[in-house]
């Protein structure tokens, strides 16, 4: 009975010992730092190295506060923060605030201030906020940036020609004749000399400049104009780097309450939106790099927070500049292909070392060098690219309203400046809207443009109220948004006019703003852009087929979609023989589906694309890609790429097939269709797409060797290299073997193919990329470097775009997920 009792106490001091010729067990991990990130850390250490100086130059504060705060954002920062890559440090839009602060406070007081905004975002990382700072809109951000940009960019103007700059961008502008008028050639020739190379370091031509575009261009900028300073002994004010020993730490903060409060504040919203802002830029540049998939997660902005506070508490109380995430340098450290936070940490403990052991070589700097390196970071913040996406989203008034707020009056004047104005712009945005009201062959049509509230009720119903009695009227709705006043309003007026023997049809662009209960009667609910079986609504055989032309007769005679039938016949019958009664229109069920969708796109489609058309017809057509695809109904190549009228040049053919040029029953059509997409068009990409289920690859797989040559027979020769690629034991002739022989065949990447014919469908498609080649105008294009190959498929049944890559295992084509729709 003992032997069945288990015997917990036992085991539970039971020591466990290793087979005798198995290998001792491994002892605790040791901490290993990859060859990429050490890499990584001394770029972005040569980057952070003199921009720290210049900006701790730029804000008039301590230079060694610019070495504690590029070490401590490295090291703190970039072990407790969420984003990994992101590398934190002095930052060129702090540059106005910190000497703002310094200025009207001193220094040991503005350390002080950094504490508390270090505290401040440690609260706001608890309180998992983080998310809610990105509801900034985008052109206030980018405003306070260029607003920055501008006014570090006219400070530094001033130690470039040789003088001192004052503490305002009015003063500044002011006191620049004066300063023009007086300016020294020396600091004058080496902030040049630092701008030059600057500028051109990246642009040297061929293999060498491959090479040594490696080394930062701003650590070359500042070396090159300190040595020739120094060989030429010109005597130009440098870098003074005081003893460690009488560096200057945080004190209690002396001044308005009111005041430091504000400063605190402005520091905190500065620092956390411009850190926030570059963790998300981080992670799409993590995401164009698939070698980091799964490696690097993706950035926990409320993490990012809490790293960033306590790096500014370090900061502050080491008596150091305020941190943020700096964009030059997470950019730097994901190019030079970092993989962890470890390279980060490095270049902080990197930065450390310089400050200890590099003090002789940093005090050969000069003054105006470093001047010369923050003007060029000032001048990048004012970006065109921002410049011209805020004006595409026409919201350029915003962007222009921070910006001068930022220059003239200071950053969190300028900030809040910005967000009165983009409150007000939404308003306006909001009651704006155009009612307008028009007559066309007898139907009123009534366009509404913008969004529908109770503000614009009374214009809604005086327009509505022009409408004659039993007219046709058409109500279309040009918005996204209709509060309750205007629906019961528009409601209202709908069943009033109807019951007078009117007729109204609501249409709008989104499903579900048609608000019409009599349109239940016949059961259409199609709207344009929206999913719904073939395209066509299923009408119960009661109901007539309502048009544009009018509604059926008084005396119940079917009235045809356009016009009435005047043979024996009504629409849509058909007659002992077959034939389809009626004259004129077409009155079969295909031609009455025709007819109805013609009728559909005239009433819902055309008035929301005629403006369009009429530019692309007189601007003729200018297509980005020639789109070549299978003619399966299934493939709808508007609705798979999100396109529109003139931006697809189209060729479509059973199976996808390009033949080869010169081949024994080739087609000249798709040959021709390619050469005047290339050679007139000048299109920038083709694309090749193939789909599932194509009848094409089934039929090529069923066809037997030998059999009658009919046309599509001949023509799915085409297909006999894609057969040889996906299937290479087939019995296909010698020369199909040769041109298959030694090819990897396509697959899907995370999953197989499902079966043979999915196998044959992605060999098809590159198989066609390489016919492509082989044609001379394609040849030409890509050797000149105009013209793109993308080869793609379509899973008709996921509803599932893949996108065809080349990596070391040969043609994997990668699901398309969701990607960036700003730029």
């Amino acid at each position: 009975m003992s032997a069945c009792v288990p015997a917990r106490a036992d085991s539970a001091r039971t020591k466990h010992v290793h087979p005798p010729h198995s290998p001792p067990p491994h002892g605790p991990r040791r901490f290993r730092v990859a060859g990429a990130d050490v890499s990584a850390a001394i770029a972005v250490f040569l980057i952070a190295l003199p921009l720290s100086l210049g900006i701790a130059l730029a804000t008039g504060a301590p230079l060694q506060a610019g070495l504690v705060a590029a070490a401590v954002g490295g090291i703190v920062a970039g072990r407790i923060g969420g984003c990994p890559l992101q590398v934190s440090g002095p930052a060129a839009g702090l540059t106005v605030v910190t000497a703002d602060l310094i200025q009207h406070y001193g220094w040991r007081t503005t350390c002080a201030i950094t504490v508390f905004a270090g505290i401040a975002q440690l609260g706001l990382g608890c309180l998992r906020v983080a998310r809610s700072a990105l509801a900034v809109s985008p052109a206030i951000v980018h405003g306070m940036l260029a607003g920055i940009g501008v006014t570090i960019a006219v400070a530094q103007l001033h130690i470039v020609l040789g003088g001192t700059p004052q503490s305002s961008v009015p003063d500044n502008l002011v006191a620049l004749p004066a300063q023009l008028a007086n300016l020294h050639p020396a600091d004058l020739a080496v902030s040049v000399l630092t701008l030059t190379l600057l500028l051109l370091w990246p642009r040297i031509p061929g293999r060498a400049g491959q090479a040594l575009g490696k080394l930062p261009a701003a650590l070359i900028a500042v070396a090159g104009a300190t040595a020739v300073a120094a060989l030429t002994g010109l005597r130009l004010p440098k870098v003074d780097l005081p003893s460690w020993s009488s560096h200057a730490l945080a004190s209690l903060p002396d001044g308005p309450v009111l005041g430091l409060v504000a400063a605190v504040l402005t520091t905190t919203l500065v620092c956390s939106v411009q850190s926030l802002l570059g963790a998300v830029a981080v992670d799409k540049l993590v995401a164009a790099r698939p070698s980091l998939t799964g490696r690097v997660k993706r950035s926990d902005l409320d993490r990012e927070l809490l790293g960033q506070g306590a790096a500014n508490i370090v900061s502050g109380s080491l008596g150091g500049l305020p941190i943020a995430g700096v964009a030059v340098r997470s950019s730097a450290n994901v190019a030079a292909g970092a993989v962890s936070r470890n390279s980060t940490m490095l270049h902080g403990v990197l930065v450390v070392i310089a400050a200890l052991l590099m003090v002789p070589a940093l005090e050969l700097i000069p003054l105006a060098s470093l001047a010369a390196l923050v003007m060029a970071v000032g001048l990048k913040m004012v970006s065109l690219n921002h410049i011209r996406t805020v004006t595409r989203h026409r919201e350029v008034l915003v962007y222009a309203v921070t910006t001068c707020g930022v220059v003239f009056l200071g950053v969190l004047e300028g900030v809040a400046l910005g967000i009165a104005v983009a409150v007000g712009v939404a308003l306006h945005r909001l009651t704006r809207t155009r009612i307008t009201h028009d007559e066309t062959e007898g139907v009123h049509h009534v366009h509404v443009r913008g969004q529908l509230t109770f503000l614009a009720v009374p214009r809604l119903s005086r327009v509505l109220h022009q409408v004659p009695h039993g007219a046709d009227a058409v109500v279309e709705l040009d918005g996204s948004f209709m509060d309750h006043a205007a629906y019961e309003t528009l409601q209202d007026w709908q069943k009033t006019h109807t019951a007078q023997g009117g007729s109204v049809d609501i249409t709008g662009r989104r499903p579900g703003t048609r608000i019409s209960e009599p349109a239940e009667e016949d059961g259409c609910r199609c709207r344009p852009w929206t999913p719904w079986r073939n395209h066509q609504c299923e009408r119960p055989p009661t109901a007539p087929p309502r048009g544009t032309a009018g509604r059926s007769a008084t005396d119940g005679s079917p009235a045809g979609n356009l016009g009435t039938a005047t043979g024996p016949n009504t629409p849509g019958t058909r007659d002992a023989t077959g034939a389809t009664g009626g004259s004129g229109a077409p009155d079969g069920p295909t031609g009455h589906e025709l007819a109805r969708g013609i009728s559909a796109f005239h009433r819902n489609t055309g008035p929301l694309m005629r403006r369009e058309l009429a530019r692309l017809a007189r601007e003729g057509q200018q297509p980005s890609q020639l789109f070549l695809t299978c003619a399966d109904s299934r493939v709808v190549t508007s609705m798979i790429t999100s396109s529109g009228p003139g931006d697809l040049f189209v060729v479509r053919n059973v199976g996808n097939f390009v033949p080869l040029p010169g081949e024994e029953s080739g087609d000249d059509s798709v040959a021709a269709a390619i050469e005047y997409a290339v050679d007139v068009l000048k299109v920038r990409s083709i694309t090749v797409c193939g789909h599932s289920g194509c009848g094409a690859m089934q039929a090529l797989l069923a066809a037997e060797p030998g059999g009658a040559h009919t046309p599509l027979q001949r023509w799915l020769r085409h297909g006999l290299p894609s057969l040889e690629r996906a299937l290479p034991d087939v019995d296909v002739n010698e020369q199909e073997q040769k041109r298959g022989a030694g090819r990897a065949r396509p697959r899907l990447a995370g999953r197989g193919a499902a079966d043979t014919a999915e196998r044959l469908c992605l060999a098809n498609v590159v198989q066609q990329l390489e016919h492509l080649r082989a044609h001379d105008s394609v040849a030409r294009a890509l050797g000149a470097g105009d013209l793109e190959l993308h080869g793609m498929y379509f899973h008709v049944g996921e509803a599932q775009s893949y996108l065809l890559s080349e990596d070391a295992e040969g043609s994997v084509f990668e699901l398309v997920r969701e990607t960036n729709l700003t730029a």
